[in-house]
C-alpha cells in the first residue's frame, strides 16, 4: 500500500483504559445511541454522551472527492432522503443530503457527518471513539481511505480521548500498525468466531478483540482472556445476556441502547 506524508505523533494515541475498563466493564453506543437517535450521526454522538456513554463506535467511509465520512452503508439509501452511491458525492453534496428526517421530525436536517466533525466532536466532549473502517471496492480505494483517516487525525486528534481502529479487513489493520503502530487495533470478527482468529490477530499486532455476539461461548471468551486480548462483543442489546458476558470476563459491549445500561458501565 502507498505511503502517506503525514506522520502520526509517537506516542499520541498510547492506550490508556478508562475507570470503567480499570474496572473490567463498560458499554460502547454502537454508531451512537442509534436507538433514540439517527445512527452515525452528530445527534446519536451526542446523546450518547449526554447519557454518560464513554465510548462510540462509528463506521468511516469515503466520498468521491477524498473527504472521510461517517457512515455504514456504500449507498445513501437506507439513512437519508437521498440514493446512491457515497462514492459518487462530494462534500458539497452533503448540505443537500438529509441524514435525520427518516428516524423523526425531533432530527430534520441532520447531516451525514465527516470525520473531522466527528474528531472535534470528540476533543470537545472526551468521548472515546472507535472507528470501523470499511474496505475500499479495491486496493487502490482502500489505500486513499488509509490515507485520509492517518491525515485527518494527523490533523485535528489532540489525544485526551482514546481512539480505538477496527476492521473486518485485518489486510488493511495490518498496513495501520505498519504506518501508525501508536494506534489501538482491533480485529472485528463474525459468526462462528474462525480457527484461525488468534493468528489475525497476531499477525495484525492488535490489541483488542472484537467478536459477533451470536454464539460465543465462554470457552472462547477464556481463551481471548488467557492470550492477554481484551474483548469488545457485538452487537448485544440485552441486558441480561451483556451481564453474562461480562461475567464471562468481557471488557466492553457494544449496543443500540447503551443509555439503558446500569451507571457502573456508563462512566
Amino acid at each position: 500500500m502507498t505511503n502517506t506524508t503525514s506522520e502520526i505523533m509517537p506516542n499520541t494515541f498510547q492506550y490508556n483504559p478508562s475507570a470503567s475498563e480499570k474496572a473490567g466493564k463498560m458499554v460502547m453506543g454502537h454508531r451512537g445511541a442509534s436507538s433514540i437517535a439517527p445512527e452515525n450521526t452528530l445527534a446519536a454522538f451526542q446523546l450518547a454522551e449526554d447519557n454518560n456513554v464513554p465510548w462510540i463506535e462509528v463506521d468511516a467511509d469515503m466520498l468521491g472527492d477524498g473527504t472521510v465520512v461517517i457512515c455504514h452503508d456504500a449507498s445513501l439509501d437506507r439513512c437519508s432522503d437521498h440514493n446512491g452511491l457515497l462514492r459518487d458525492k462530494t462534500v458539497t453534496d452533503l448540505d443537500d443530503i438529509d441524514a435525520g428526517a427518516w428516524f423523526g421530525l425531533d432530527f430534520v436536517g441532520e447531516r451525514i457527518p465527516t470525520l473531522v466533525e466527528l474528531i472535534l466532536f470528540t476533543n470537545e466532549t472526551g468521548m472515546n471513539l472507535n472507528l470501523e473502517i470499511k474496505s475500499g471496492t479495491d486496493k487502490a480505494a482502500t489505500d486513499r481511505l488509509i490515507d485520509g483517516i492517518i491525515r485527518d487525525i494527523n490533523h485535528h486528534w489532540q489525544g485526551g480521548q482514546q481512539l480505538l481502529i477496527s476492521s473486518f479487513n485485518h489486510l488493511l489493520l495490518a498496513e495501520i500498525k505498519r504506518r501508525a503502530p501508536e494506534i489501538s487495533l482491533a480485529c472485528l470478527f463474525g459468526s462462528p468466531l474462525p480457527d484461525d482468529w488468534l493468528t489475525s490477530m497476531q499477525y495484525v499486532g492488535a490489541e483488542f478483540v472484537h467478536p459477533k455476539d451470536k454464539g460465543l461461548s465462554e470457552l472462547q471468551v477464556n481463551a481471548m482472556t488467557a492470550a492477554g486480548y481484551s474483548v469488545n462483543v457485538w452487537t448485544v442489546n440485552s441486558l441480561a445476556r451483556a451481564n453474562q458476558l461480562y461475567n464471562w470476563g468481557v471488557t466492553g459491549i457494544c449496543s443500540d441502547i447503551p443509555q439503558q445500561f446500569p451507571p457502573c458501565y456508563r462512566n
